[in-house]
């Protein structure tokens, strides 16, 4: 177990699925919240300090400040729990249209060269390395890749792999009108927005990428999104393109293909399902 020198643990919190997580009290005297795991990928943890600091750049939500990062842990500051307001649901919608706004330098990862570190979603790890567009890059990085990690490991029927095959086949119109790239957060489900004793909304965990904002909102949709409100806050700032209801399951079959990898049961049939749906 990794942590910031002269860090002394006050408790164990919950941490997700993979990593242990901690709450500690610093050298300085201050609280802090530590995950660690032995077997972190070297630069893992820097990968999402780094996504924590890109999505806090535009200023229109919060972020967990970074503490200190090495291989083994990520600090960042402790930030006391509480539950959305009515204010803290709608600064959620408008701060998100704004950080989407904000945008990225390319469909896929923060470094120029490449990638940089790979999408991560819990044990997974995808390609970020970038595309000319964002349909080749939901095909490629995205569906394909997983459709293939899922045939081999059973988590897909045969049917249900070419099925996704043939939404890849069938991607550039499906996606609807091309839109620049947006500052994702890459996994945003209701458990990566937290928020704070005066009921003002933090996001955490991400997987950070440039790819299209309904991505972001098919997730938050699919895993409960704190309130309908959130998206009509969203669209008051930044509508969504026409068309953009028949793309929310397009955008859903990313985490249900991640799911069905992690976790099998019913998630395997409703992402089948959702493919077979836009392959025909």
């Amino acid at each position: 177990m990794s942590m910031p020198a002269g860090a002394s643990v006050i408790a164990r919190v919950g941490g997700g699925d993979i990593n242990e997580a901690f709450r500690v009290r610093t050298a300085d005297g201050s609280d802090a919240f530590v995950k660690t795991r032995a077997d972190a990928a070297p630069g893992e943890y820097a990968a999402e300090a780094a996504g924590l600091r890109w999505l806090a750049e535009p200023g229109a939500l919060r972020t967990p400040r970074v503490l200190s990062i090495d291989d083994g842990h990520l600090a960042l500051e402790w930030v006391e729990p509480g539950r959305l307001d009515a204010r803290g649901i709608e600064e959620l919608g408008r701060g998100l249209a704004a950080t989407h706004a904000a945008g990225a330098p390319r469909f896929g990862g923060l470094v120029q060269s490449n990638g940089g570190e790979p999408a991560r979603f819990g044990s997974l790890a995808l390609s970020n390395d970038p595309t000319d567009d964002w349909p080749t890059f939901y095909a490629e990085r995205r569906l394909r890749s997983l459709a293939k990690l899922a045939g081999e490991r059973g988590a897909l029927s045969g049917g249900g792999v070419r099925a996704v095959e043939g939404v890849c086949e069938r991607i550039a119109e499906l996606c609807g009108p091309p839109e620049p790239p947006a500052r994702l957060h890459g996994d945003l489900w209701s458990g990566n927005v937290m928020a704070d004793v005066e009921g003002r909304p933090w996001l955490i965990d991400p997987s950070a990428y440039g790819g299209h904002r309904e991505v972001d909102l098919a997730m938050l949709r699919l895993f409960g999104a704190p309130s309908a409100r959130v998206f009509s806050a969203y669209e008051e700032v930044a509508p969504l393109a026409a068309g953009w209801e028949e793309r929310v399951e397009l955008y859903q079959l990313l985490p249900l293909l991640v799911h069905a990898l992690l976790f099998g049961g019913s998630y395997r049939g409703a992402a089948e399902r959702i493919a077979v749906s836009y392959a025909r």
